[in-house]
């Protein structure tokens, strides 16, 4: 029987790492089946500019698996079982199981909603690309009215600061507002937080500091000082959550349900199993468990890869530097900020920003985006073969021996 690799989630990461895996290991010993909620590859990183008016392309999956020999299933997961190795999804036909020998978890995250009333029945997010259509919807009937319109993004971390700009700048008529819990760009060196106070003001976008949020009504946001927003449009991004499919399939996870993974990625409770991106909770070189980041989901598939290449060809495994080094935040289309991380987690002293800034984030986003739905670039003649393919009725069956190449 041919080993099965079983991929939950076709997201930078999941897509990526597939992708990847089917370029380096042989069809012949090897199965790799991909599990997506939706048919479309969906560039995350660009779903604050799709909801502010830009056309973002998704392409579709098959289109993207095409050439490779990945098998595409498109359905929702609903139960991960490791003790027998399988994964219950669900689609429009009903429920049902598939087997791996191989897991490759990369369910990613979605934003959190829970624990302030109001958010999830009246805020938008811009997590997932259906969510951010339906802002985008709201945000023409806004533009549409003659007085325009109000619009409230609760959060600053890089996700809210992106949608406030992007958002201001691409619908002058409306009145943005950004919620901030601290100090805005708290995780800034001076000069980076100077430069975003700056694009705050030119494009309008009024910054509330040291607000905390209570609730959210359907046409205002309630903060806990007594505060009232009037608000035609909530953004929430403050913060963000992934499914509880882990922790109640039985794997060791954190508080926040990510899975524990060790350096090589498998899961500490069970090591048939792999994590990647937000779904993983990774710790860096540094000490400090990485964050939810696509920096982090590049490092951790890439990791994944060369563990699960090295495990099943018999080869020594490297490991990839596993760090978050830099942020990088756009502010609006033609000015953004670089700013270094060090060790710690602290900013450096020195940022970048303006255009120069602003052009390299487009490529980099680009680049991420091109490098995960392009797998098929550079396919090999010539795949490594298992030594011995695994039994897939052994629990925990692993490959021995020195790769082939065939």
């Amino acid at each position: 029987m041919k080993h099965r690799i079983l991929v939950l989630g076709a997201g930078y990461a999941g897509a990526y790492t597939a992708g990847n895996l089917a370029r380096r290991l042989s069809p012949a010993d090897v199965e790799i089946t991909v599990v997506n909620a939706v048919p479309d590859f969906v560039e995350r990183m660009r779903l604050h500019q799709l909801a502010a008016g830009r056309d973002i392309e998704a392409p579709k999956l098959a289109s993207v698996f095409a050439g490779t020999g990945i098998r595409l299933r498109v359905a929702r997961v609903a139960a991960v079982d490791p003790e027998r190795r399988v994964v219950v999804v669900a689609d429009a036909d009903g429920v049902g199981e598939l087997g791996y020998d191989t897991l490759l978890y990369a369910l990613g995250s979605h934003g959190d909603v829970e624990g302030v009333p109001g958010a999830a029945e009246h805020a938008f997010d811009v997590a997932a690309r259906p969510s951010a259509l339906r802002l985008r919807e709201r945000l023409d009937s806004l533009g549409r009215r003659g007085d325009g319109g109000s619009v409230v993004v609760v959060g600053d971390g890089l996700t809210g600061i992106e949608t406030a700009t992007e958002i201001a700048e691409s619908r002058p008529r409306l009145s943005v507002t950004l919620i901030a819990r601290g100090e805005l760009g708290a995780r800034l060196s001076a000069g980076a937080r100077g430069r975003l106070r700056r694009a705050c003001d030119r494009l309008g976008v009024t910054v509330l500091e040291h607000a905390v949020v209570e609730a959210v009504e359907a046409a205002r946001v309630l903060c806990a000082d007594g505060t009232a927003l009037a608000s035609d449009a909530t953004v929430w991004t403050a913060g963000f959550a992934v499914d509880p499919i882990a922790v109640a399939g039985g794997l060791e996870v954190t508080e926040d349900g990510r899975i524990v993974v060790d350096r090589a990625m498998r899961s500490v409770s069970h090591p048939d199993v792999y994590a990647i991106g937000d779904s993983a909770h990774a710790i860096g070189d540094n000490g400090r468990p990485l964050p939810m980041s696509c920096a982090s989901a590049a490092c951790t598939s890439q990791q994944a890869i060369k563990t699960i290449l090295g495990r099943l060809t018999g080869r020594k495994t490297a490991n990839t530097k596993l760090a978050y080094t830099y942020n990088h935040i756009s502010l609006g289309q033609r000015d953004a900020i670089w700013q270094g991380i060090d060790d710690e987690g602290h900013p450096k002293p020195k940022h970048m920003g303006g255009r120069k800034s602003a052009r390299l984030k487009v490529r980099l986003v680009a680049l991420s985006g091109w490098a995960a739905s392009h797998p098929t670039l550079g396919m090999p003649k010539r795949r490594h073969r298992l030594t011995a393919v695994p039994d897939a009725s052994t629990k925990n069956a692993v490959t021995s021996g020195t790769a082939t190449v065939a």
